[in-house]
């Protein structure tokens, strides 16, 4: 299933998205999946980013080939941080940098969206706590990064998380290709088989540091192939069978 989260006529609400048309949902799909009755035309609502959670959480240097082209040993453990889940934005809004004379790069990553609250989870089990996955951009801010010796600034600027277009139930997260173009010109191509630590094993170590809430993200690190964007740049991440997420950046 591809689950959405709209406005339509002043009112934020689930949906299934059904070709394109939208079933609109009972509530919080997190609490189950029941349907109203009510399709609303795709065009005629307004998409939202797909979650509005309570913690952002971000794992860094979790593909092999980025670790290398970052020139940094692989870890041992995952790397985590946290980042302000106001720098979420949706599917077609807008990136605006910080200042134009930074190195500002863009990162397309998997996330994982919470659909239980889960603390201690077992790598076994974290898919009974994993409602679905999500494409996302961890928009970072390099030289800010360098200077501050930590993540949370460099990452956490209003616009810096595009996230969307839905969240797929049914999927694969360790074996899917993940893309991203930049003007048309294809960035990062690799595959999630890539990841040092797999979707289960990210969830249980995350979930025995902190208690996780339905809806909560955890985005899971990106590829190599990263790279610096500019204004004007269009940026498109595209995760196999869960769509595109498009970003201009100004």
């Amino acid at each position: 299933m591809k689950i959405v989260r709209f406005s339509h006529q002043g009112s934020t609400s689930y949906g299934l998205l059904e070709g394109s048309s939208i079933a609109v949902l009972s509530g919080s799909p997190f609490d189950g999946i029941e349907k109203t009755g009510v399709a609303l035309p795709l065009d005629t609502v307004r998409v939202l980013a797909p979650v509005a959670p309570s913690k952002l959480v971000c794992v860094g240097l979790n593909y092999t080939l980025h670790a290398e082209e970052s020139g940094v040993p692989v870890p041992e453990e995952p790397m985590l941080f946290m980042c302000a889940p106001s720098a979420i934005i949706a599917d077609g809004e807008e990136i605006q940098l910080d200042n134009s004379d930074d190195r500002i790069d863009f990162e397309a990553e998997i996330g994982i969206v919470v659909g239980r609250r889960a603390r201690n989870v077992a790598a076994s089990d974290a898919g009974d706590y994993i409602f679905g996955y999500t494409c996302a951009n961890d928009v970072s801010n390099r030289a800010l990064q360098k200077k501050d010796g930590q993540f949370t600034r460099a990452k956490s600027f209003d616009t810096y998380k595009p996230v969307g277009p839905v969240i797929e139930t049914d999927l694969d997260p360790d074996n899917v290709d993940i893309k991203l173009w930049q003007n048309g010109e294809l960035r990062q191509s690799s595959n999630t088989n890539d990841m040092i630590f797999p979707i289960a094993r990210i969830f249980e170590f995350v979930s025995s540091i902190m208690t996780l809430e339905p809806g909560d993200l955890i985005i899971t690190g990106t590829p190599s192939g990263v790279g610096p964007m500019a204004s004007g740049d269009e940026i498109v991440i595209e995760i196999e069978k869960i769509g595109r997420l498009h970003s201009r950046v100004a």
